[in-house]
């Protein structure tokens, strides 16, 4: 199990958000100041995948203001990373997206996210690591079913707000609303007020 567990920290060739390519590139020393969103995708160059990219990369600056970063990482080589990046949207490419791809070719980043399908590519899975390297929240999708960015900005919400207060976060929390203290009179407390609106 991953969740409450330290994110497996890894190096690896990497495309950067401006299209450099170094071959270094640290899991533990790109961590945003409030945590990094870690995402999985199975192929350049197909289907699914660039919808969720470029609907991430639209939403970096979301991320970033919450003081998180978004990472992103196939089985497949830097050099297609850079060349899917250098095809124009309307051509099937991802475009210049505005965050890190990782190449994960020998698979081991993808095998010790548990995220490696048929021994061949990577499930989509979405892990929110905290700024301390924990994993606080993860998804694996199957191969056709695509993420909801939405979704992942909601749950860095809740672990900020978490944190910050020390509440919990109830089903259907966005930001704004009030959490709940994680005792029973804090529960009975919040479904007398919110019961109808569960």
């Amino acid at each position: 199990m991953l969740v409450t567990n330290p994110a497996p920290d890894f190096t690896a060739t990497t495309v950067l958000a401006d299209g450099s390519i170094v071959e270094d590139f640290k899991l533990s020393e790109n961590f945003g100041e409030k945590g990094t969103v870690l995402f999985f995708y199975p192929l350049d160059f197909t289907f699914v995948c660039p919808s969720e990219i470029i609907a991430f990369s639209k939403r970096v600056a979301d991320f970033k203001e919450r003081g998180v970063n978004v990472i992103g990482v196939s089985v497949d080589s830097q050099f297609s990373h850079f060349a899917w990046r250098e095809t124009p949207v309307n051509k099937g490419g991802i475009g210049r997206v505005n965050m890190p791809l990782v190449a994960d070719l020998d698979k081991s980043i993808s095998k010790d996210y548990d995220v490696l399908f048929g021994g061949a590519v990577a499930l989509r899975g979405s892990f929110l690591i905290d700024a301390k390297g924990i994993i606080r929240h993860a998804v694996i999708n199957d191969l056709p079913l695509g993420r909801n960015i939405d979704e992942m900005i909601r749950m860095v919400d809740t672990m900020q707000f978490t944190d910050e207060h020390g509440e919990v976060c109830p089903a259907g929390w966005v930001k704004g609303d009030e959490g709940m203290k994680a005792n029973t009179e804090g529960v009975a407390e919040y479904l007398a007020k919110h019961e109808g609106d569960l």
